[in-house]
């Protein structure tokens, strides 16, 4: 499988096929307002701002008053994006729901039933490929940070990297071990094999994405442990320490926040069964947010 660029992705929208990616895209007829409007930067700082809907389900919207042209993102187009890459994706259940999301974009219906139940067999990793697209995806079950950064230093061990990263993890430690300053400090050591990831792939960098942790509905939780454990006031904690260490790029860190933290409290706890998982609405648009990010750094 060929490397895969998004910058060589851009170019050749820009060129051979930039007619038919303006009636797509409804991009701006000049290529130095390629999409996104005033400025870059602004614009992907206002990623998060979603609208919901809840009749007769959940549904979402940019905010049409920041002035930023993101794009909803057709199978067609996500394909087009992503074709020739490698995309892993590690961590808990989360991370397992935002795969599905983006396996819905690339799927039909009947592919994605499919492919569902063995995406979510219990506590195990998961493999994709595309043939006619030349995407291979992968789900690394890594409940903990430690599986994380252990999986991180043998990609440094392999001929190519992955081209997209999703990763994301803390459910799973405030549960079992529940100590905010611990999972800072496993925090850190994924920050520390993230950068040394990053600096090794040389002008080849991977995109890479970080989970946040979703709102918890403490009421909803369906276990007597997981009430005592995973607290407003814990979430709140261990939020701090995404924060305290750096692992965002807003930090000068590795990761671009997929703040579903954010999108979790916007939709409401009525698009929850159990108080942490979510409908498919809320990863559906983190999704979005992911490729128009990528798109935004692409520049």
């Amino acid at each position: 499988m060929a490397r895969w660029r998004l910058s060589r992705r851009k170019l050749l929208f820009l060129s051979v096929s930039f007619t038919s990616l303006l009636l797509f895209l409804h991009l701006p007829s000049s290529p130095h307002h390629f999409a996104f409007s005033p400025t870059s930067s602004l614009c992907n700082s206002r990623l998060h701002r979603i609208s919901w809907t809840h009749s007769p389900s959940p549904t979402w919207s940019w905010d049409k008053s920041q002035n930023c042209d993101f794009q909803r993102f057709s199978s067609g187009h996500a394909s087009e994006l992503l074709r020739g890459a490698w995309i892993l994706a590690a961590g808990d259940s989360q991370a397992r729901l935002l795969l599905l999301a983006l396996l819905r974009l690339l799927l039909d219906p009947a592919q994605v039933s499919n492919v569902e139940p063995d995406l979510f067999r219990r506590h195990s990793d998961y493999q994709l490929t595309l043939p006619d697209r030349g995407i291979k995806i992968d789900f690394v079950w890594a409940p903990y940070e430690s599986n994380i950064t252990h999986l991180l230093r043998d990609i440094q061990l392999t001929p190519r990297y992955p081209d997209l990263l999703i990763l994301g993890s803390g459910l799973w430690h405030m549960l079992h071990i529940t100590s905010p300053s611990h999972y800072g400090a496993a925090l850190a050591q994924i920050k520390r094999a993230a950068e040394s990831l990053f600096e090794q792939s040389i002008s080849l960098h991977p995109h890479m994405f970080w989970l946040g942790l979703p709102k918890l509905v403490n009421s909803m939780l369906n276990t007597e442990e997981k009430k005592v454990k995973m607290t407003g006031t814990m979430l709140e904690a261990y939020d701090r320490e995404v924060d305290m260490r750096g692992i965002l790029n807003g930090s000068s860190g590795p990761f671009m926040l997929l703040d579903i933290g954010r999108l979790t409290r916007g939709c409401g706890k009525h698009c929850t069964l159990d108080g942490m998982h979510y409908h498919d609405a809320v990863y559906d648009a983190a999704v979005n947010i992911m490729l128009n990010s990528m798109l935004i750094e692409s520049q």
